[in-house]
């Protein structure tokens, strides 16, 4: 049977009203695997960690978001997204207060807000006391950006991997007095290893430093505990393992630090009406003193009255952000919350133990420490793209190929057919 435009409508609509009925009915959480969540494939999709598959609830919520955006009197009666629930659900998953976290377009606008927030680079060319710490095992993109401050003058020190670990003694070392801010990884994306985010935080906190942390491989995908770390700033953009989409993202600030940053972004989101500086992202306008029909002004400017709004919303956020995406997240984040972040890590880790035994055994380096327990394992691999592209192919099996690695990533929707069907497909060195 086809159905009518009306119809389809209809159904997208009612799907996720459907779901919410069910999460707060206390409907048991899904088993894992949980393949009915997501679109068949005959791939057997291992690369998770790049692109996350948008699961059938979430593309109902997008759906109906897009039947709204039609003007079509079907999708008239049904709510909007309420944002400010969406950066609270993402708030409690990672242990965080909902007035700490604002939205950014993408991990590494979030990571450069907070460099300019923190006075990089102009503030702290050829002085002393601005020295930044990062390392080789955070995301590989950043390299140039701080490649770029060092040409300039600012005090870059890079931590080196040993092993495809970054050693605590080497961080504490490179952290020394006069260093401003620390930038890691908290899993990182070359290999999995993942930080001991709080011994970081008390060593950087020690000598007065402050620490950011990029969470994109960590949440959704293993337990955080921002509160708990004292980590100041982290970053995250949702096409990952928060199974949103491209083009958004959170920021979180901690309350603490909010005070002490400059005012470094100037955007619509920040500001409200006066007497209105709540932390959602609803609108509500300053008030104009120049268009027709405006109040005088009675404050100290004749132009416009404003509030900044609280949190990190006030001190960060911009202008127009996706509307789509956060509906999607409605779903996604209450859809991980229902499983829970540590039985998707424990799915993770049964299914990657059979590659670690047997990769070794085909001739494959592995790159991802022992007793990592991240949804990441990477191997070094000269020529990775040349050697396996083709039996990946024809295997239709998808991992994440580099010109020298490789890496496998599996979620929830996979099982253990999926990673036998990648080791018969990988050939013995």
């Amino acid at each position: 049977m086809t159905l009518s435009r009306r119809q389809a409508i209809a159904a997208a609509l009612a799907a996720p009203v459907a779901a919410s009925a069910a999460r707060a009915a206390g409907a048991a959480a899904p088993t894992l695997p949980d393949k009915a969540a997501f679109a068949a494939t005959p791939l057997a999709y291992l690369d998770n960690a790049a692109t996350h598959p948008i699961s059938l609830g979430a593309q109902a919520a997008i759906a109906a978001y897009v039947a709204g955006r039609t003007m079509d009197p079907a999708a008239a009666a049904r709510p909007r997204t309420d944002m400010g629930a969406v950066l609270a659900k993402f708030a409690r998953l990672v242990n965080a207060a909902p007035d700490e976290v604002t939205w950014v377009q993408s991990t590494t606008m979030g990571e450069q807000m907070v460099l300019r927030a923190m006075g990089y680079p102009d503030q702290h060319v050829g002085k002393a006391g601005g020295r930044l710490v990062t390392d080789t095992l955070h995301f590989f993109a950043s390299f140039p950006m701080y490649a770029e401050m060092a040409k300039q003058g600012v005090d870059v020190h890079w931590v080196r991997d040993r092993d495809g670990r970054i050693d605590l003694d080497d961080m504490r070392r490179a952290i020394v007095p006069g260093t401003k801010l620390v930038c890691l990884s908290l899993v990182s994306t070359v290999n999995g290893f993942r930080h001991d985010l709080k011994a970081v935080c008390d060593m950087a906190h020690g000598v007065g430093a402050l620490v950011y942390a990029d969470i994109i491989h960590a949440a959704g995908a293993v337990p955080i505990d921002l509160h708990g770390s004292g980590v100041d700033f982290a970053a995250c953009a949702t096409y990952k393992w928060l199974m949103g989409d491209f083009g958004l993202g959170f920021l979180y600030v901690r309350r603490e630090v909010l005070s002490r940053l400059p005012r470094t972004q100037y955007g619509f989101y920040g500001f409200a009406a006066p007497g209105a500086a709540d932390i959602g992202p609803r609108l509500s306008e300053p008030q104009t003193h120049v268009y027709p029909f405006d109040p005088p002004g009675k404050g100290a400017s004749d132009i416009v009255d404003y509030a900044v709004k609280r949190g990190a919303i006030g001190q960060f956020a911009t202008g127009t952000y996706s509307h789509a995406v956060p509906a999607q997240l409605d779903h996604s984040l209450d859809y991980i919350g229902g499983i829970g972040v540590e039985r998707i890590q424990a799915h993770a880790q049964a299914l990657l133990a059979p590659l670690r035994e047997e990769l070794p055994r085909r001739g494959y380096r592995l790159m991802t420490p022992p007793g990592t327990a991240t949804p990441l394992l990477a191997c070094a691999l000269a020529d990775a793209k040349g050697v396996l592209a083709d039996p990946l192919a024809k295997a239709r099996v998808r991992i994440s190929l580099s010109e020298n690695r490789f890496r496998v990533s599996p979620s929830v929707h996979n099982d253990m057919r999926d990673i036998e069907r990648l080791i018969a497909a990988l050939p013995r060195l």
